[in-house]
């Protein structure tokens, strides 16, 4: 799952070059940054753009800049070939662009819109003009004011639409650090998504993944340090999951694992836990009986285990997603901490995730 950051040239290059370390240690592959926003005054473009730009090149994170006609005046380029030459790869088209020259511009660099705002229209004249869809990009706003943000449901829409047209799509999510001003409300995307922080944000970051994003940014300038130690558990494939186990199932913390990519709706189901040969099988259900370990009514969060008497399947790892009755041929190891349990929704499709101890 890919992340990206945003940068501001407001903030001043130290402030990011510290952000731009934090993503580079967390596996970012994505930057954005506007090259005409109305606020930022007092700021040399064309120095500022060159400092950012060689900081995202050194730490391989992809420039997106948003940009503008007036923006080659503020960077004293002649055209959009001193643009690229100054090593900007994405640019996000703001206005002021017909068909023709966004076609061409398309060979020189990925071209990014508003998703929100691309129609049928505008689909229809960039493939009259030759559009190649690889070499595009639909990026959803952020929004600063309250209750102008989007709604999930359509985000979800949008992005299936263009995704199926070949087009890469990404979006936002707020900050639950420093916010940027002058509302310093957040800028996100998804007005839902607005003011949360920590795991109610890493959860907004998966909703928006599970939209059929390919890439989600935080929109403000900073996020929290448990925000970057989840975008890197995202970059590495495999999200951790605080649990409980008990004693004999141990085991287990630590292990990473896979949903299958045929999901269930209603359990995780571990890929890799029926071809471990170095943990022990619970026995049938008959010894367990006594210990107390099972239930008979499985909850979201709860982590099964099959016993001998499933045959083929003994050993075999799942974490409900919802309430069920436990068949007797699995024991009930322990639980997924209370936090984490609506995180299981968007364990699918050959998710990675990991057991872990609670801190």
């Amino acid at each position: 799952m890919n992340t990206g950051i945003s940068l501001y040239f407001s903030n001043g290059y130290e402030a990011n070059a510290r952000v731009v370390a934090k993503a580079a240690k967390a596996g970012v592959r994505f930057a954005f940054t506007s090259l005409h926003i109305p606020e930022e005054t007092g700021v040399d473009y064309r120095t500022e753009a060159l400092r950012m730009i060689a900081l995202c090149r050194e730490a391989g994170i992809a420039l997106i800049a948003d940009v503008s006609p007036v923006t080659l005046q503020k960077l004293g380029c002649a055209d959009f070939d001193e643009l690229h030459e100054l090593g900007i790869e994405y640019v996000r088209l703001d206005f002021g662009f017909d068909a023709r020259q966004t076609v061409e511009l398309s060979h020189q660099f990925h071209v990014v819109f508003n998703a929100s705002t691309i129609s049928e229209k505008d689909i229809r004249d960039w493939r009259e003009a030759g559009a190649d869809f690889t070499r595009f990009a639909a990026c959803h706003n952020f929004y600063p004011k309250r209750l102008t943000g989007l709604a999930l449901e359509d985000v979800s829409r949008t992005n299936a639409r263009l995704k199926a047209l070949g087009f890469t799509v990404m979006s936002f999510v707020p900050g639950d650090a420093q916010l940027r001003g002058p509302l310093e409300e957040g800028l996100p995307t998804v007005e839902a998504h607005r003011g949360d922080r920590g795991e109610a944000l890493f959860r907004d970051m998966l909703e928006l993944f599970s939209a059929q994003s390919d890439v989600v940014l935080v929109g403000d300038p900073d996020a929290s340090d448990a925000m970057w130690e989840r975008m890197r558990q995202l970059a590495g494939g495999c999200i951790d999951l605080a649990a409980e186990l008990e004693d004999d199932f141990g085991y287990l913390y630590g292990r990473v694992q896979h949903d299958r990519p045929d999901s269930s709706p209603w359990i995780v189901r571990s890929q890799e836990s029926r071809l471990w040969d170095d943990v022990p099988t619970p026995p049938a259900r008959r010894a367990w009986e006594a210990s107390g370990v099972h239930a008979r009514e499985c909850e979201a969060g709860d982590v099964i285990v099959s016993s001998r008497a499933y045959g083929r399947y003994a050993g075999e790892v799942s974490i409900a997603r919802k309430p069920f009755p436990l068949d007797p041929r699995d024991v009930v190891a322990g639980r997924v901490a209370k936090e984490h349990v609506p995180l299981l929704q968007f364990v699918r499709d050959g998710a990675g995730f990991r057991l872990c101890r609670e801190s």
